[in-house]
């Protein structure tokens, strides 16, 4: 299931939205221009790398937020770019252009806190916009739960589009996510050595933060102005 856009219309225009997605491309493209050798080093110091974050917090706190601006790849990129797109100008709708940068930012420090608390000595870095807009998810799925979806369904070789609405498919995200966290803490327990890939856990922790945070910020005032 491959969300493609929402039946919510904004009041507002979502600069703030459209302008990490901008920040969030280019940041991109500059890695795509970098050396091997120069794109391990620009991880190692701008990503989140769990170790020097234990050993050195003072230094290395800044990595909670550049690190949202990172990318492993293009599908990586595209995906959150896409999500970010279609939920993020709602949450900015209602909580306004400053409110809403600071929601954004904080859901994705603290959910890349949450990534670190599971493996404070892992060498491997952190990096995405995914605890950011799992911080998003949160917030939608408390206060647009029937809002419909248009999605596109793999069955198989059968692929067709079907409104859903966001709490089934953000419900979804958030149940695979737990499941594959604590599947992958299994795995790590069972052969004695950190694992890498995806950050369930920052995903996790990220949209839970999303679902305290947007109504202490104002997610549920009124609707008029």
């Amino acid at each position: 299931m491959f969300p493609l856009y929402d039946e919510n219309p904004t009041r507002i225009t979502p600069y703030i939205t459209y302008g990490l997605i901008g920040m969030n491309v280019l940041v991109f493209l500059h890695e795509v221009s970098l050396s091997n050798a120069q794109i391990e080093q620009f991880f190692q110091l701008y990503a989140v790398i769990p170790r020097e974050l234990t050993n050195n917090f003072a230094a290395e706190w800044t990595t909670l937020f550049t690190s949202q601006f990172l990318h492993g790849g293009w599908w990586h990129l595209l995906s959150n770019m896409l999500y970010l797109w279609i939920f993020g100008n709602n949450i900015e709708d209602r909580l306004g252009h400053f409110k809403y940068l600071i929601f954004y930012l904080s859901c994705g420090a603290l959910a890349a806190l949450c990534q670190w608390v599971i493996g404070r000595d892992s060498g491997i870095p952190s990096l995405g916009a995914s605890g950011a807009i799992a911080g998003i998810l949160g917030a939608y799925i408390i206060r647009f739960p029937d809002t419909r979806v248009l999605s596109l369904i793999f069955l198989g070789f059968f692929v067709t589009t079907i409104r859903i609405p966001a709490v089934v498919v953000i419900g979804l995200f958030f149940v695979q996510n737990v499941i594959s966290g604590l599947a992958n803490l299994q795995a790590a327990a069972n052969m004695s050595v950190e694992t890498g890939g995806v950050a369930y856990w920052a995903h996790i922790g990220g949209f839970v933060f999303g679902v305290i945070l947007g109504p202490l910020l104002g997610l549920f005032r009124r609707d008029d102005y």
